[in-house]
């Protein structure tokens, strides 16, 4: 096997393939574009929104989180009873 004759074959592929890459960039003189449709740009919109909103909304928790600081906070043993059996009949 000689291995004078295998560094020859790589000159060879080696400019093959700049004359291949010289070639595809006179041909890219087309640009690609990207348009977003209006609704995408709304779902964006939303997203972002909804990315920005925190988690927690303290307006309505904080007169809960007050009265449990107080131990004023108290639950009413039916209402929450008739509460859990809708969930639990919604899910069966």
């Amino acid at each position: 096997m000689r291995i004078e004759a295998y560094g020859q074959v790589q000159q060879l592929y080696k400019t093959q393939r700049v004359n291949r890459t010289a070639s595809t960039s006179a041909v890219g003189a087309v640009k690609d574009q990207l348009q977003i449709s209006n609704i995408g740009k709304d779902f964006q919109t939303a997203k972002a929104a909804v990315a920005a909103a925190p988690d927690i909304r303290e307006d309505l928790t904080a007169a809960v989180k007050t009265s449990i600081q107080n131990g004023t906070y108290q639950v009413e043993n039916s209402s929450f009873a008739e509460k859990l059996l809708e969930k639990y009949n919604a899910l069966a």
